[in-house]
């Protein structure tokens, strides 16, 4: 009789252990949704995640921006066909890349946005990426449709305009995000000094 009922106590003292495990694993699932609601609701109106747009990557993937959340963002908008300014403001990127912590690239994304989506299609930026050993994190180059990119090139403050059947005349601006998304710096490149732009992104990773 003694053992029955030892038997029967370790049973349910088991049942309750796995009721608690199941209620914790619950409230974790709860906390997770929480948090991911409160941080939809902390983006404010000046986020980039807040456009709907639909870009391409160099991988040929699609994404909206809001995917990027969660991470610094340093942009500049290019294309990949150009021989004068383009370079220099890849050399730029490549020059701020370069002069950050190893260990905190991982909460950083480098973007290249084309201002140039008919020439630059998927295959060509991942083409340009290789060329220019840019092809893996965090580099990520995008193209999207001419409204889509016009509508960008406004929010980055970036003007462009087809001069030629294959070049543009285009501003050079590096800009720089928090990870709502959020504007916090920009600056000219061609060649110029980096520094400012370097202590911003470091303040933000």
């Amino acid at each position: 009789m003694k053992k029955l009922n030892l038997l029967l106590t370790l049973i349910m003292l088991t049942v309750i252990a796995c009721q608690s495990d199941s209620k914790d694993e619950k409230t974790v699932s709860q906390v997770i949704t929480e948090e991911s609601s409160v941080s939809d609701q902390e983006l404010s109106d000046l986020s980039i995640y807040h456009l709907p747009s639909e870009w391409t990557t160099h991988h040929n993937e699609q994404i909206k921006l809001e995917d990027l959340k969660g991470k610094a963002l340093v942009m500049v908008m290019i294309y990949t066909s150009c021989k004068s300014a383009c370079p220099r403001l890849v050399a730029d990127m490549k020059d701020i890349k370069s002069r950050l912590p190893e260990d905190k690239l991982d909460q950083l994304q480098l973007v290249l946005v084309s201002i140039d989506p008919e020439v630059d299609t998927p295959e060509r930026l991942k083409e340009f990426a290789i060329e220019n050993e840019m092809n893996e994190a965090p580099w990520l180059f995008l193209r999207s449709s001419e409204s889509n990119t016009r509508e960008f090139a406004a929010v980055l403050a970036v003007k462009y305009k087809r001069i030629s059947p294959i070049d543009f005349s285009h501003s050079n601006i590096i800009s720089v995000f928090n990870h709502k998304g959020e504007l916090v710096h920009q600056k000219d490149g061609l060649g110029v000094n980096n520094q400012e732009t370097i202590d911003a992104i470091i303040e933000l990773i």
